[in-house]
């Protein structure tokens, strides 16, 4: 008979490896655990895996019963529903073993479905995205959830509860991520861009097998046909685990065949390299950041699903226009004399090419760093067609020192010019000097007056005498 061992989980989904295993302990087949750290001796040692067995992955919304689309409230009533009809003090001693293993599956499958970043991870790369192993390659975690949950039908295996097995799921490869560099202008409008891909793919000669047609491969003598090999991952400064990775010999396969029987095409190794010719589209309005997704465009990996080509928008920086959101900020430039008595002209060229024209209409005095609002003239928002806004900054050229000298145009423009203030009266009058390039950093600078040095009164030079003194020993 065969015995299952459990912890209760109590942790994220991501210390299964911790909270829950289970060891066959008869010899026709037996499940691959992760080491247990409070045991003495390697789990690995009477846990084998093998390598022929078609495992599906763990269906977390098969495990309480619900469509994939369900919503929060019928995700909790579900769990409700399973959880108690599942409780191990709800059965008879003699299935209680099998009450626990599902009741365990429910808990597990509320405390990801129910939170919406787990869900989605879920959702996304299936149980894969809380294997905590880091590198890949090694055992799925969900061919042991497989066995745990009963979900395979297998013989001896724990009896399953979500009726006959679906279509296998298979495992997932990792994505390709790159960077892909665009200007802000290409943001702005748009772009499509075609390229070469060369990657890896299933050899369509041998269909993946590596072996000719009705050639018989043998199982792998390094692995024993299990795939997979034990070896030490360092997890720290001195500290090391046991972990399964694939086999070297085998590539994964659990089996190799004779250099005869080998496939001419990929020289037994599965795969060969191919062009394809693909199309990247940034949408207006996508930022810096954003993640362009090509689906499966990734290397393919046998008996794994390939990821996907994943490129990463980094724009490069803009000499004129700062990007916040969907709004758009830049300077505008004019002259003392347009701030003044208004102007009409373009100011400035957009990303798409078009001319900005402004219509400032005289009397209304634009002032250094003063802000004008143009509606709908930033980034557009994706998946709309809305837009942001842009603003200007205004930013005044004075003229320079000297531009004018001559005494009647100077009292000709003192004229048109508003009044000065009223003058200031006072008993004593100081002419001083001044410096017209002063730096603002130096407020607060004086060297004669350290920042932050404490006052010293003058007179506490004579504080000690006339006071009593400490007698010397």
């Amino acid at each position: 008979m065969a015995a299952y061992i459990f912890r209760l989980p109590r942790r994220s989904p991501s210390s299964f490896w911790h909270s829950c295993s289970a060891i066959r302990t008869d010899a026709s087949a037996t499940i691959p655990t992760r080491p247990d750290p409070s045991s003495s001796s390697p789990l690995y040692d009477s846990a084998t895996m093998n390598g022929h067995d078609e495992i599906e992955e763990v269906d977390l919304y098969k495990v309480l019963g619900l469509q994939k689309g369900a919503v929060k409230a019928e995700i909790k009533k579900a769990y409700h529903k399973a959880a108690l009809s599942s409780h191990p003090d709800k059965v008879a001693a003699d299935e209680r073993a099998e009450a626990e293993v599902k009741f365990k599956a429910v808990s597990q499958a509320y405390e990801i479905l129910y939170d919406d970043e787990k869900r989605n991870l879920y959702d996304t790369h299936g149980m894969a995205a809380f294997d905590p192993r880091s590198g890949g390659g090694e055992v799925d975690l969900d061919d042991i959830l497989q066995q745990m949950f009963g979900m395979g039908g297998g013989a001896g295996r724990p009896p399953g509860f979500g009726g006959p097995p679906g279509p296998r799921r298979p495992r997932r490869g990792p994505d390709d991520e790159q960077d892909y560099e665009v200007t802000l202008e290409e943001l702005y409008r748009g772009k499509t861009a075609k390229f070469t891909s060369i990657k890896n793919v299933i050899c369509s000669h041998c269909k993946g097998t590596g072996g000719k047609d009705k050639a018989k491969p043998k199982p792998c003598s390094v692995c024993q046909g299990r795939g997979v090999t034990i070896g030490l991952r360092s997890v720290g400064p001195g500290l090391v685990t046991q972990a399964t990775m694939p086999c070297n010999s085998c590539k994964g396969a659990s089996h190799v065949f004779k250099d005869k029987d080998q496939c001419k095409r990929c020289k037994g190794e599965r795969i060969t390299v191919e062009k394809k010719a693909l199309e990247l589209y940034v949408p207006p309005g996508a930022k810096h950041g954003d993640r362009i997704v090509l689906e499966g465009e990734a290397d393919q990996v046998p008996d794994q699903q390939p990821g996907d080509l994943v490129f990463i928008l980094k724009q490069h920086e803009h000499p004129v226009f700062t990007r916040a959101g969907a709004d758009l900020q830049a300077t505008l430039d004019i002259t003392l004399a347009e701030s003044l008595a208004g102007f009409s002209r373009v100011v400035l060229k957009h990303l798409d090419g078009r001319g900005i024209h402004l219509d400032h209409p005289a009397g209304h005095v634009l002032r250094p760093d003063q802000i004008l609002k143009v509606a709908g003239e930033g980034m557009r928002h994706k998946r709309s067609d809305a837009r942001g806004d842009l603003y200007l900054v205004v930013k005044i050229a004075f003229p320079a020192d000297g531009w004018l000298t001559d005494e009647t145009s100077l009292d000709t423009l003192r004229g048109l010019l508003p009044p000065p203030a009223p003058l200031i009266e006072a008993d004593a009058v100081d002419e001083v000097e001044f410096d017209p390039q002063a730096n603002p950093e130096d407020f607060g600078t004086d060297p004669s007056h350290p920042r932050g040095s404490a006052w010293v009164d003058e007179d506490d030079d004579d504080a000690g005498h006339g006071t009593a003194q400490c007698a010397q020993q």
